[in-house]
Formats: C-alpha cells, sequence, structure tokens
C-alpha cells in the first residue's frame, strides 16, 4: 500500500473488529457491511485518521477468561486499510478492507472507546509489506488444485476453471483461504501460518480433511 513499506509507517494501537469466521490476509480484500453503533462510530474515527482495522477473531470457548473489554481475542489479527467507503441510505457503511500486515495483538487499552483498540506488535511479520515475499511461486500447483476439486466435487459447488489454473499461485491460496467456509479455528491456522508455503499446505489439508469425511461425518479441525 502507498506509503506502507516498512514497520515503523504503521500504527502502534489499532482499533479491532473481532468477528469469528472471517479472515483477512495481506493483499486480499475483505467487504464489510458495518450497521452496529460502536463500529458505525469506529469507521468514522478510523476515516479521519490512518484508515485502519484490525480484523481480528476471539479465542474458542474456555481458551480464554472474558474481562470488561469481552471475549478473549485470538493471538494473532490482520491490519487492514479501509479502501473503499459508502454509506447507504439507511445509515449502513459499506467498506472494504485491504489487507497490510499480521499483528500480534498486545495488551489493551482501557475501554474509553465503545469499540475495543490494542496494542499492534507486527514485528514478526515485516515480511507481509514486501512485494516479492511471503510467497510459493515455483510450488508446484497440481496437489492444491487436484484437492480444491475433490472438495468442491464433495460440496456439488463449481467455479471458474480457467481463471483458477491461470491465477498467480499466491493470489489463489489467500482469495480460497478467506472465501472457504472453514470454521473459526481452521481460518486461524491459515492466518497463522509462517510461510505462504505453510498457508498452501494448511489449505490442502482442509480441502482433503472436508473432501475425505461423508454428509453424515463431522469433520475433525486442524489444531
Amino acid at each position: 500500500m502507498p506509503g506502507i513499506r516498512k514497520l515503523s509507517d504503521l500504527p502502534l494501537v489499532i482499533p479491532v473488529f473481532p468477528l469469528d469466521g472471517v479472515l483477512l490476509l495481506p493483499g486480499g480484500q475483505l467487504p464489510l457491511n458495518i450497521f452496529e453503533p460502536r463500529y458505525l462510530n469506529m469507521l468514522d474515527d478510523v476515516m479521519s485518521g490512518e484508515r485502519m482495522i484490525g480484523m481480528i477473531q476471539t479465542r474458542p470457548n474456555g481458551a480464554g477468561p472474558e474481562d470488561e473489554h469481552g471475549p478473549s481475542l485470538a493471538p494473532i489479527g490482520c491490519a487492514g486499510r479501509v479502501t473503499s467507503f459508502a454509506e447507504t441510505a439507511d445509515g449502513r457503511y459499506l467498506v472494504t478492507l485491504t489487507g497490510i500486515c499480521r499483528f500480534r495483538a498486545g495488551a489493551e487499552l482501557p475501554a474509553r472507546m465503545p469499540y475495543r483498540q490494542v496494542r499492534a506488535d507486527f514485528s514478526s511479520f515485516e515480511a507481509d509489506l514486501r512485494e516479492d515475499g511471503p510467497s510459493s511461486e515455483g510450488v508446484d500447483p497440481v496437489p492444491l488444485l487436484a484437492a480444491l476439486r475433490r472438495y468442491l466435487d464433495h460440496r456439488g459447488l463449481a467455479i471458474d476453471w480457467t481463471s483458477a489454473e491461470t491465477a498467480p499461485s499466491d493470489a489463489l491460496i489467500n482469495s480460497l483461504s478467506m472465501a472457504l467456509p472453514f470454521d473459526p479455528m481452521e481460518k486461524q491456522a491459515l492466518l497463522e501460518a509462517p510461510t505462504m508455503a505453510d498457508r498452501r499446505e494448511t489449505l490442502v489439508a482442509l480441502l482433503e480433511i472436508d473432501a475425505a469425511v461423508s454428509d453424515d461425518d463431522e469433520p475433525p479441525s486442524i489444531q
């Protein structure tokens, strides 16, 4: 993104939007329909500043205590910049977030705002800011495409295979990770994958697990 090329360009504190089952990855685009008053307030504030929001999930039940802020947050999220904004006649905001960089969620700020804010540590994810990495280019795409075909056949879904087969490997991995209906823990595993190659392996494993499970079975989760 223009103006964000190194860690020092990123804010030390960001507002967060906890939303389970929703994944934002660096370089990905996430449309959001904002209607809750506290998040309308958040958008008003970020649009007058750096336009940065941290998308993050909450920990599974029992994995962390609730406090005055609400459910315990997952350890890692992804900061995105508002790159598209529109207001509807009924007062909703339609926005698009473009993923910038993953972050480790630090201490939450005292609840002075109706929305939550955390100290964001981006230091482990500097590669997210580089155009040349992390990358899985040059890796054989056949296993991913084969697993995707089995997954879609199992679910009775179809896609434009010409686009899938010709898409850049990293773009395909990220778009599938964000778009497919994996459960929150699986989405978190995709987010936390250290490298693009790791994310590809995790994605292939999730696709194969789903395709191998009968309709009457409950698919296992990647821990």
